[in-house]
């Protein structure tokens, strides 16, 4: 436990990343071992400032009195009294019976102070903070080209009744189990009838609106979670582009895309928000998708590190980038089409202060109000507001957030010209791009494609670990197969 708890600690990668790598390189160890050493890993994730501060006043090395007091949370807690010293003991019955209201917030709801701060001055700030450190249910979502959600959670109630599937409260695809069922093993996953996605990422895809015959643009695609369900709402037709910087997160998306049954997928991967094969579909998409890297505040529940390894500086770094994509996506937008922005952080400068700026600076575009376009497959999903912002303490999903922008005249300056781009030229733009996309795809290495089963992602190690950065795929993550 002090060997692992001493690698994800050092924060160089991301936590599922090097306890995926440890737990590897430990193959002995029992399927029950393996669980509780990560459920205690991620209970000292979630209260790390409270344990850190708790560990001050005992003795022995301060990564096993963490390990003790995840261990003790979140397993049978006779069994580690009896393995520990006799001042351990006494340590542990004294922090244990502290009360937690009395110590300072930040402390108390483990957060760094940045965050602290920042969350604060949120409406009703407290439920979110308490949230934000409890464990996610798992989202499924039907794939709406192959199956029917009361005919999957039929068989899900039937085949787990233990994890207690039920119906989403919002999103018509969604399904949400208690615990950690394996998946893995159910036929149904993998013939591509169901996919792990959290139901605010669900809904940001009804946000998007896709219609059949569109050209449609998902910025920052990652492994594609998105992507598949933009795709079935176009019923597989039109052009559908996902970009990403990295070809090896799409890659990993490779084979959802292959049971998924959709034929108008494209990747790219792109070698920035400037890449030529962006600038290619100036003025012609109907839908451009940005969802940006970001902070990740909003997914806590399930990556609880982040909140660790991010920083101030680092959020002016995502700032900035967010601004740059933003800038480069609104450029293929056709007039009368829409650019939808969404991060999966709570913080108002990667939201509303984001999408303001960018209007600020961009007359050509209005923003649409999110609740209007959502009342017809999302009817109970009420509001306060354009914006769609979802919370944990609410709504029961990640933190989300997304706003959609409707560019109703040609770009200051330009004329007419970028959104009359002619057939011939769209379709000559489109061949450059698919040739790019088929040459890149030969290339990818066909072994890392095989590591992916049953549906699941496979285990980033720390090799191919994302950065921080890249928390905006993180609700799309299916849980640790440990």
């Amino acid at each position: 436990m002090r060997d692992v708890l001493e690698t994800v600690l050092t924060w160089e990668y991301p936590a599922d990343a090097s306890l995926s790598h440890w737990l590897r390189a430990h193959p002995k160890l029992g399927v029950r071992d393996r669980a509780e050493l990560a459920e205690a890993v991620y209970d000292i994730l979630r209260n790390l400032r409270r344990y850190r501060q708790f560990g001050e006043s005992g003795v022995g090395h301060a990564v096993r009195r963490l390990a003790i007091l995840g261990l003790y949370n979140t397993g049978n807690a006779e069994a580690v009294k009896a393995v520990l010293t006799p001042p351990e003991q006494e340590w542990l019955a004294r922090v244990t019976s502290i009360d937690l209201d009395t110590l300072p917030p930040a402390v108390r709801d483990s957060l760094p102070d940045w965050l602290d701060e920042r969350l604060a001055l949120l409406p009703d700030a407290q439920p979110l903070r308490e949230s934000l450190n409890q464990q996610a249910d798992l989202d499924l979502r039907v794939n709406p080209m192959k199956a029917e959600r009361d005919e999957m959670l039929a068989a899900l109630v039937k085949g787990m009744p233990q994890h207690n599937p039920r119906p989403t409260p919002y999103s018509p695809w969604g399904i949400r189990m208690s615990g950690r069922p394996p998946l893995n093993r159910w036929p149904q996953f993998e013939h591509g009838l169901i996919e792990v996605q959290d139901e605010g990422s669900q809904l940001l895809a009804a946000l998007v609106a896709p219609k059949r015959g569109e050209m449609v643009i998902d910025f920052c695609a990652g492994a594609g979670g998105k992507t598949l369900l933009l795709g079935a709402l176009m019923r597989s037709t039109g052009r559908l582009y996902a970009f990403d910087v990295s070809a090896a997160r799409l890659a990993r998306g490779k084979p959802r895309l292959a049971r998924s049954g959709l034929s108008n997928v494209v990747p790219v991967a792109i070698d920035g928000e400037n890449d030529v094969r962006v600038k290619r579909l100036a003025g012609k998409a109907q839908r451009v998708l940005v969802d940006a890297p970001c902070s990740g505040m909003g997914t806590l529940r399930r990556n609880p590190d982040l909140k660790w390894r991010q920083s101030v500086q680092a959020l002016h770094e995502l700032c900035a980038l967010q601004k740059r994509i933003l800038e480069s996506a609104a450029r293929c937008v056709a007039p009368g089409g829409r650019l939808i922005y969404a991060t999966c952080s709570l913080l108002p400068e990667e939201n509303e202060e984001q999408v303001r700026a960018f209007l600020a600076r961009h007359p050509e575009f209005v923003q649409r109000d999110a609740g209007e376009i959502l009342a017809a497959r999302a009817p109970d999903l009420t509001l306060d507001g354009p914006f769609l912002k979802l919370r944990p303490d609410v709504h029961g999903t990640d933190g989300f957030f997304a706003a959609v922008l409707e560019r109703v005249k040609p770009a200051s300056g330009k004329g007419g010209a970028e959104a009359a781009a002619g057939v011939a030229a769209a379709a000559e733009a489109e061949a450059v791009i698919e040739a790019a996309s088929a040459t890149a795809s030969e290339a990818v290495n066909e072994d890392t494609l095989d590591g992916d089963t049953a549906g699941v992602e496979p285990d980033a190690t720390p090799d191919e670990a994302a950065p921080v950065a890249d928390a905006g795929e993180q609700p799309d993550t299916p849980p640790r197969d440990v």
